[in-house]
């Protein structure tokens, strides 16, 4: 395999955990515990995946996490009881809503419930309009922020670099071009409609892959010295775990690359936290 950084997500994770740890001493201090409160509905191996990562999380910081479980054959107004419920619970900082959620549930009603403030995952219309204007409060999405966190870890110079995304998700790309705009790069978001998207790629430095397909990127698309990002998330047909890059067709590229898994995964989780300290540092 060629000279590649692996863009590890451990050292990224511990850094950002380092600064939680730092206000929430000064939170506790001041008889405030940072509490969210994880809400599923029904029994999806990656939802129950993301929640065992989460409550680990919270547990080595000393953030409080209350769990909440409605069986898949739960109705509407049951789900949107809670979410009143946990809007007004002030003891409760953060909100974390599973998404998608089963047939028959309005994700778009539910994402529209929650309280902004307490918007940990950037899902509501205040959130992602604070992230796209810079003006108000709002926590940008985890997976977005998780990538300028590694980049910026890393010391990568984003200001005046060539990025690009390839993927315009309202969970990703989209929110990300934002971030970055705001650090000054020079960001071109590439998609399923996109003409020649793979020289577009080849003329980046930094290139975000968030396709939400499986080893969908491949040669074409890398050029030496290039960072890349592997923001996706798959199973391959023998359980292994990889991403939207085809890494094995990178081997004679030299690049710093994030690794799947241990790469942006494990930052979200990191950011997801930080969003639940922040949204009780806002109280103080």
């Amino acid at each position: 395999m060629g000279t590649f950084l692996f863009l590890k997500g451990t050292e990224v994770s511990r850094s950002i955990k380092e600064t939680m740890i730092k206000n929430i001493a000064a939170l506790n201090s001041s008889g405030i515990s940072p509490s969210m409160a994880i809400v599923r509905v029904g029994e999806k191996g990656s939802d129950l995946s993301y929640e065992r990562s989460i409550i680990k999380s919270c547990e080595s910081v000393g953030v409080f996490a209350k769990l909440i479980v409605l069986p898949e054959a739960a109705e509407q107004n049951d789900l949107e009881e809670i979410i009143s419920e946990l809007n007004q619970d002030k003891s409760i900082h953060g909100i974390l809503v599973f998404m998608p959620l089963p047939e028959g549930f309005d994700n778009a009603r539910i994402r529209k419930m929650i309280s902004p403030e307490k918007d940990i995952d950037g899902m509501t219309d205040s959130s992602i309009a604070a992230v796209f204007s810079g003006v108000g409060f709002g926590f940008a999405p985890c997976t977005a922020q998780a990538v300028v966190e590694i980049l910026k870890f890393y010391n990568f110079e984003l200001s005046g670099a060539r990025v690009c995304i390839l993927g315009r998700s309202l969970v990703v790309g989209r929110p990300l071009s934002m971030l970055l705009l705001k650090e000054n790069a020079t960001v071109t978001i590439c998609h399923s409609k996109t003409l020649n998207s793979d020289k577009i790629a080849r003329e980046s430095d930094i290139l975000i892959v968030a396709t939400g397909k499986m080893k969908s990127v491949g040669k074409d698309f890398f050029a030496d010295g290039q960072v890349i990002v592997d923001v996706g998330i798959h199973f391959d047909s023998d359980g292994k775990m990889c991403g939207d890059v085809d890494i094995s067709a990178a081997e004679d590229v030299t690049a710093a690359i994030t690794p799947v898994p241990g790469g942006v995964g494990s930052v979200t989780t990191a950011v997801l936290i930080s969003h639940v300290v922040n949204a009780a540092m806002q109280k103080m």
